[in-house]
């Protein structure tokens, strides 16, 4: 059987935090007139989402200009075993960072995701950020409190990146939600 679950939203704050916590999420971006979805590493620092990621022209180079290019940002972490854990996305501008000293110290933080992605180093205003947390619910059948579980915590449940395969036939069968 399983078990209900309610969403619980977080405030901004709470979605940062948590976005802090993990290092890996994916870019939602335009290229060629259709929608496309990149896994990167990320940082946050203050109210931006730093990545770094060959996404060549689909990102405007001229901030100034035109404010930069939307996009979306999404990261979770979900105890597909539990049913528990939290998703946060985040709309904003993206621009690349062209000052240099600034670009060569989050190359230094960021790894790139693959040896074919390229030095670019991309900052994602948190224009709109949104988020909830599936934690235990009240059962239909029962009359009982949910548990206080917060669901995973870092380092548990869903892996992000290479190591994340062999999760995959079992999100398949039975997503994370339902």
């Amino acid at each position: 059987m399983i078990e209900a679950r309610q969403r619980r939203e977080l405030s901004r704050e709470e979605c940062l935090a948590l976005l802090g916590e993990v290092s890996v999420g994916r870019v939602v971006f335009t290229r060629r007139a259709l929608p496309a979805i990149r896994p990167v590493n990320h940082i946050i620092e203050d109210d931006q989402i730093i990545i770094r990621a060959s996404l060549g022209a689909a990102i405007t180079s001229q901030p100034d200009i035109d404010g930069g290019t939307v996009v979306a940002y999404q990261a979770d972490l979900i105890d597909t075993a539990a049913r528990l854990g939290w998703n946060i996305v985040v709309v904003g501008r993206a621009s690349h960072v062209t000052d240099v000293a600034e670009a060569d110290r989050y190359r230094k933080i960021l790894p790139p995701w693959d040896i074919t992605d390229s030095d670019d180093i991309i900052a994602i205003r948190a224009d709109v950020v949104t988020g909830f947390r599936l934690v235990p619910g009240i059962s239909p059948q029962s009359s009982e409190r949910p548990q206080s579980s917060q669901g995973p915590q870092p380092g548990q449940g869903r892996q992000s990146g290479p190591d994340a395969r062999a999760d995959t036939a079992s999100r398949r069968t039975s997503g994370p939600f339902g």
